[in-house]
């Protein structure tokens, strides 16, 4: 299963960015940040868009398989 927030890790870590870092990049908090990497289940999409748009990563779907 696909986890944005172990996607968001590896890139913020791969561009030898903290946490703080990326979270003054996206305009939100290190909480935040800190929850999105950790899989917090609820969580405000547009900030998960900023923080994806800061790492230059972008959200996409798909149809699920049956």
């Amino acid at each position: 299963m696909f986890n944005v927030g172990v996607e968001i890790r590896e890139r913020r870590r791969a561009l030898g960015l903290r946490q703080i870092d990326l979270a003054d990049l996206a305009g939100a908090s290190e909480r935040f940040v800190r929850e999105l990497e950790h899989g917090k289940a609820s969580v405000r999409m547009d900030k998960v868009v900023a923080v994806l748009d800061a790492l230059g990563l972008e959200l996409s779907t798909s149809a699920r398989r049956p």
